[in-house]
């Protein structure tokens, strides 16, 4: 594995600094009777860095390619810099695309991948060949170019793949599950060097995932698809601590969930009857639906001697398990499994069997909508 790290370095930005916006409007794909995207509505603003994150089948992947141009749309229109491209095959997009296999010329060394960007759109060979040289040099690579894919790690074939999307200037990043085959540790360590670049340079980001703390770590934006539709969207933090539905707020991580009944909205918040609980003073985000649940993260639960917000309750530990960093309490309060996980340091020897009181703050509850 390289130490190399990636430096935006002398990479060369159009003097328009607007540039990069891709935005989806009333976008569809069929498969004959199987609708894999359904009427998408979606803006990446430029230099924001938008995540679409989803399960397999949510229609992520597929949204991409009909950006990239390798998937046509049945309905709708994409546009590039207000422009629509719908027309347009994919090397006249403008937008570098890094693939979940980096898609790499084996035949060819890491100069000549990179190269081959500027090749294809007749750039002179002295100017590529500097170009080629000067960007794999920006990603650590600047001694590695005579080497062909098979005799590079694949951190190192991720980080050819990426300056050979970059070499050519374009208006914004497209990356497609691009970090999957990589290990933990060299995962985490190419989301921060990827996210150094592209704040760097100032260029929009088009990423598929289907890794949440993934998108957690990288995203201005989480764009959450379900059956080829946006469920949620939002800022990270937002996305995860006030999902709007049980299976946002379950697919996003840990989470309890308790059935309730609404008694008051009041704006922000609301007062909910929770089953086997009682009353509790909630977070409100305005999602209706025929049933509703309050999510409550285990980090956010929390041993107290007194209500915590007016959001108090007796409870039973049934098991305690230490996981290195934390510790995982499972609870059961009012007929409910919970889960409550706090920091080995601030963690208490907790016996099964043993009465506690839990409780939270108003505002780390989500009222949400019960779709399953």
């Amino acid at each position: 594995m390289t130490t190399s790290t990636i430096s935006a370095g002398s990479i060369p930005r159009s003097g328009n600094l607007a540039q990069g916006a891709i935005e989806l409007r009333q976008v569809s794909k069929s498969y004959g009777d199987v609708t894999a995207v359904d009427q998408l509505d979606l803006t990446v603003e430029p230099g924001e860095f938008v995540t679409l994150l989803g399960p397999s089948g949510s229609g992520k992947t597929t949204t991409m390619m009909m950006v990239a141009g390798f998937e046509d749309h049945t309905a709708g229109s994409v546009l590039i810099d207000g422009k629509p491209v719908d027309t347009l095959p994919p090397r006249d997009r403008n937008l570098g695309v890094v693939f979940q296999n980096y898609a790499l010329f084996p035949h060819m060394s890491a100069l000549e991948n990179v190269e081959f960007a500027l090749r294809m759109r007749k750039v002179p060979k002295a100017e590529r060949r500097q170009r080629a040289a000067d960007a794999l040099e920006r990603v650590g690579l600047g001694r590695m170019g005579d080497r062909k894919p098979r005799q590079l790690s694949g951190g190192q074939q991720q980080r050819v793949a990426l300056a050979r999307a970059l070499v050519f200037n374009p208006a914004a990043l497209l990356l497609d599950e691009p970090m999957a085959a990589l290990d933990k540790r060299l995962r985490e360590q190419m989301q921060e060097e990827i996210k150094t670049l592209q704040k760097s340079l100032g260029i929009s980001v088009l990423f598929v995932t289907h890794d949440q703390d993934e998108a957690m770590a990288m995203s201005d934006r989480i764009v959450v698809m379900r059956d080829g539709k946006i469920v949620q969207s939002g800022p990270p933090e937002d996305v995860y601590n006030h999902p709007l539905t049980d299976w946002v707020a379950s697919f996003l991580g840990d989470t309890n969930l308790i059935p309730c009944t609404i008694i008051e909205r009041d704006g922000e918040q609301a007062v909910v009857d929770m089953e086997g609980l009682g009353r509790a003073r909630v977070r409100d985000r305005g999602a209706t639906g025929e049933s509703y649940a309050v999510s409550i993260r285990p980090e956010h639960l929390k041993f107290s001697t007194e209500p915590a917000a007016g959001n108090g309750y007796p409870a039973t530990v049934v098991s305690s398990t230490n996981l290195g960093a934390t510790v995982r309490h499972r609870l059961r309060a009012g007929g409910h499994d919970l889960q409550l996980r706090e920091l080995s340091s601030d963690g208490a020897g907790r016996l099964p069997e043993e009465e506690v009181r839990v409780g939270w703050d108003a505002d780390r509850a989500q009222l949400l909508v019960l779709e399953s």
